[in-house]
């Protein structure tokens, strides 16, 4: 049977270009549909904007700590204006980048919302097209929790375009973006209440990096609200009523128009048409196989709308993978272990491998051994601060292999990326210890830990 697309993509975020881009330069005919702008969750309303707020947060707190180094003290004052302009900004363009790219590799771009009709056909807006293979990658979305005045909140992606910066935040969720957002508005000068339902922020997180960011969170001032929840939101002329139910048992806080819900995501599947196609869902997400194949033999899924590690680059890579075995003649698949991530916190996080937990669970409490050290780093010395860095190797005893490797302090994801590369190649402790260290650094911790 002819079809008009080898392959036809429907969703244009990181995943889904990806994708499309790698067949295409295969020689295969490709379509995508994307009724939003290109590029997605992480470079529209994650990632990307979420960075270039968190290195804004940070220039009041180098401000202070220049003086310890003999500069004079600087007054300075955040536009908000101004920095939320120049992040939109940086947005667009990277909009137009995604855009010349697709362009470039001849992808056929159709800018309106599409819709499965059977296995291989797919209306897009007042069109119709057919596909051999097609790819869902139309990612996810935040969720409001359904209580009495949510309508009053604001969800993550609206933090990217407040046209004033909130005095008084209240965050309710401990993930990593209710964490992020957190950090960065005190960084901003904002006060903010974080309320979270468990006792520590960053469930499935190493517990070492959930305490330790804790910690610090609420020294910078951060109010967490422990084992709590908000059981309805009323405006009022002061301010957002907000009422709680928890460890302080119930309790009302005030804070301005503005309160972010932060407590999950889900996948993008409204109107898709995944029952006309024989699509199975699974616990909201579509259900795949290793080869990312859904129920159905020609129609695939990567990135956030699917059951596996919702993560961009995995994303990119589970899209190149397909592109390669389909159409590149190079069979191969996404490998879930050992993929690093970071929470870009105040302090910052990053881990890969195994936690503590998980490794003492899969190999015995006693086949463990770990290797942790918490210090001040050199930079805080001559400010003063007793900002603390702490890293932690986790190793199988017998054998010697590093199995998670975490960080909490300045430049985590950026050490930790390189130290997953040892953890990817199956590195023990002893070539950890073989390595010599760069010295001073905070890196060099990695290879002296005893």
């Amino acid at each position: 049977m002819s079809y008009d697309f080898d392959l036809f993509v429907i969703g244009g975020g990181s995943g889904g270009i990806a994708t499309a881009r790698r067949a295409a330069e295969y020689g295969a005919k490709v379509g995508l549909a994307e009724n939003n702008r290109l590029g997605g969750t992480c470079v529209n309303v994650g990632c990307i904007p979420k960075k270039l707020m968190v290195y804004t947060s940070h220039f009041p707190a180098a401000f202070q700590e220049s003086q310890g180094y003999g500069w004079s003290p600087v007054k300075s004052t955040l536009d908000w204006s101004k920095m939320i302009t120049s992040v939109q900004q940086e947005t667009q363009r990277l909009n137009g980048i995604y855009q010349r790219m697709l362009d470039k590799s001849n992808v056929e771009l159709y800018r309106d919302y599409a819709k499965l009709l059977d296995p291989h056909t797919i209306e897009v807006g007042n069109t119709k097209v057919t596909a051999d293979k097609i790819l869902i990658a139309v990612g996810g979305h935040p969720v409001r929790p359904n209580i009495p005045g949510i309508e009053n909140t604001i969800i993550s992606d609206d933090m990217f375009t407040l046209t004033e910066q909130p005095k008084r935040l209240v965050i309710w969720g401990g993930g990593y973006i209710g964490v992020e957002f957190a950090c960065i508005m005190r960084g901003l000068g904002s006060d903010v209440i974080q309320i979270i339902r468990r006792d520590k922020i960053l469930n499935g997180f190493d517990e070492d990096i959930r305490t330790t960011i804790q910690e610090s969170m609420e020294h910078h001032g951060i109010q967490i609200l422990k084992n709590t929840i908000i059981t309805s939101i009323e405006k009022t002329s002061q301010g957002l009523k907000i009422a709680l139910k928890g460890d302080k048992n119930n309790e009302m806080i005030l804070a301005d128009t503005v309160s972010l819900a932060a407590t999950g995501r889900k996948p993008s599947l409204d109107n898709l048409g995944l029952e006309n196609a024989g699509v199975e869902v699974k616990q909201e997400a579509i259900a795949v196989d290793k080869y990312s194949c859904t129920s159905q033999e020609n129609i695939y899924a990567v990135g956030d709308c699917t059951d596996q590690i919702n993560l961009t680059p995995v994303a990119i890579n589970e899209g190149r993978a397909f592109a390669d075995t389909h159409f590149g003649g190079k069979s191969r698949i996404m490998s879930y272990e050992n993929v690093p991530s970071a929470v870009f916190s105040t302090p910052e996080a990053a881990t890969v491998g195994l936690t503590e937990e998980e490794a003492k669970e899969q190999y015995g409490e006693g086949s463990i051994k770990v290797y942790r050290s918490k210090f001040r780093p050199m930079y805080y010395v001559l400010p003063g601060k007793e900002e603390k860095t702490l890293m932690k190797l986790v190793v199988h005893q017998e054998t010697e292999k590093v199995l998670g490797a975490h960080m909490v302090g300045d430049y985590a994801a950026e050490i930790i990326q390189g130290v997953a590369i040892a953890v990817k190649m199956g590195a023990k402790k002893s070539d950890f210890d073989a390595t010599v260290g760069i010295h001073p650094t905070s890196a060099e911790e990695f290879v002296t830990m005893r």
